[in-house]
């Protein structure tokens, strides 16, 4: 390790990846195993999902991977006061948010713990060496403002009443010796890749919240801790057991021990650098600051994009057990499907803003695009095919290829604006029902009503393609029964609500 003011020695030269453009990496945020997983978890998942399922429709190979953020001192925390080991803490929560996505219809290639000694310790002090031969790390005494809910430190400024100002908690004074990481050596930098959209921040607002807070001049910051204060969770530091790594340094890791830094190397060269990091707003300086930085004193790509989305309120207010209006999703997922939940929060919920829940606002989208919607002009469609023995095969519905996604609604998948795609794809449902309302086909002869009904069951298919990331589900039972060759009556798709 250098002094603070050593002059930093040449750069590690490492492999670089030449990723190949028929494959894609995306990650979601790797969580705190504190407490179950709650619905912005649920939302940045689904948001995640749907870029996966958008990219192996394309053709590509996909890498989608998560992990938990488990040596961190608000883990140990939750652990003593349920009285339980940690590694048992541990181990159930982290099965729980792995079951969660199972639950969810959500697929992962790798789900990478922070405890695997095996698969994540390797590459995360691998990645420790690197930084410190480019003489990036150096030791010294700090006393801070420590905030466990945030795990980082704050400035008296950026406080809010003497508060941290996500979790409203006055921070700990910390004084201990640490090893820092030099991110001012990295400030010009940053700005130019983020500037230049080299690293791409989605969306603009976020982009020029970081750009802003590189202006205001970037610190050093703290990469390990005491390992006492750890209470022994934590990857040792190399060379020096008596401090483990920093709760960043270490979880932002996981997003390369995913697959396959530090013990399975040319894996890891075939799909890093990620091409997208979905996170909350809340966690943006981490990932579009600090990590870029690591990588960059390592000599390492960087990710391409960060996707950040923002919180959800209820009902206009904070969600808090004290107010009783935390939402589960779960238990919203139970009441309602699991495919009505996902689209709400990918349609209703902006994709890289704050939004709001409620049960009102949930029904009515519901009963307006999915039951009235989407739901009544399939089983409209349908019956006036059934009626008319239309088959489905004699058509373009009925061929073996789909047509491919259209291209305002790929656009939007490309820019990550996923509720503006589902905007799309809502105004083709309603100028589908239009068509068939102008069109009448069932006062017009056979030979011309078929011609109208081909011409909705296309219009139909196309619809379902567009789809197919967000309602993987719904979509595949429409051109199921759309592309048989005879197309029978449909059940409601999406049954009305029974009223409350």
């Amino acid at each position: 390790m250098t002094s603070p003011n050593a002059q930093p020695t040449k750069r590690a030269k490492l492999t670089k990846p030449a990723k190949r453009a028929d494959r894609f990496h995306l990650t979601t945020a790797i969580p705190y195993v504190n407490a179950r997983p709650h619905i912005g978890h649920v939302l940045e998942w689904f948001q995640a999902d749907v870029i996966n399922r958008y990219q192996r429709l394309l053709g590509k190979r996909v890498m989608f991977t998560s992990g938990a953020d488990e040596n961190s001192l608000k883990n140990v925390q939750a652990a003593e006061k349920a009285g339980v080991p940690v590694s048992d803490w541990l181990d159930k929560y982290a099965q729980i948010f792995q079951d969660a996505y199972q639950r969810l219809g959500i697929e992962l290639d790798e789900f990478r713990r922070g405890s695997d000694q095996t698969k994540h310790w390797p590459g995360v002090q691998q990645l420790w060496r690197a930084t410190d031969q480019a003489g990036d790390l150096y030791k010294k005494t700090y006393t801070g403002l420590y905030c466990v809910g945030c795990e980082c430190f704050y400035k008296p400024e950026e406080l809010v009443d003497g508060r941290c100002p996500q979790h409203q908690e006055s921070p700990q004074q910390v004084s201990e010796e640490n090893y820092f990481f030099r991110l001012s050596k990295y400030q010009r930098q940053l700005r130019l890749l983020i500037e230049t959209d080299q690293l791409k921040i989605v969306s603009e607002k976020f982009k020029k919240e970081v750009l802003s807070f590189i202006d205001q001049g970037l610190e050093d910051f703290s990469v390990s801790r005491r390992a006492g204060r750890a209470r022994g969770v934590g990857v040792p530091v190399p060379g020096d057991d008596s401090q483990v790594m920093y709760v960043w340094f270490d979880a932002l890791t996981i997003y390369m021990t995913a697959l396959g830094w530090g013990y399975d190397h040319q894996r890891w060269l075939r799909f890093w650098p990620a091409d997208v990091h979905f996170i909350g707003k809340d966690i943006l300086r981490f990932h579009a600051v600090y990590w870029p930085a690591i990588l960059l004193s390592a000599g390492l790509p960087l990710p391409k994009a960060i996707s950040v989305h923002g919180f959800l309120t209820a009902d206009g207010r904070k969600m808090s057990k004290s107010l009783g209006n935390v939402v589960d999703p779960f238990q919203l997922i139970e009441r309602y499907g699991l495919e009505p939940v996902r689209y709400y929060l990918l349609r209703y919920i902006p994709s890289h803003g704050d939004g709001d829940f409620s049960y009102d606002s949930f029904e009515r989208l519901y009963t307006a695009e999915l039951a009235n919607g989407l739901g009544n002009l399939c089983s409209r469609v349908a019956a006036l095919c059934h009626r008319a023995g239309l088959a489905g095969g004699d058509g373009q519905a009925g061929a073996d290829q789909l047509p491919a996604f259209s291209p305002q609604v790929a656009a939007r998948l490309d820019e990550l604006e996923l509720g503006e795609a589902l905007e799309i794809i809502n105004q083709r449902v309603a100028a589908a029902d239009q068509f068939l309302s102008d069109t009448a086909p069932w006062t017009k002869r056979v030979e011309a009503q078929a011609e109208v009904l081909r011409a909705a069951v296309q219009q139909i298919v196309q619809i379902a393609t567009n789809l197919r990331p967000f309602l993987p589900q719904t979509s595949r039972a429409i051109l199921e029964h759309f592309r048989q060759q005879r197309v029978a009556a449909l059940a409601p798709l999406f049954p009305r609500l029974e009223q409350s």
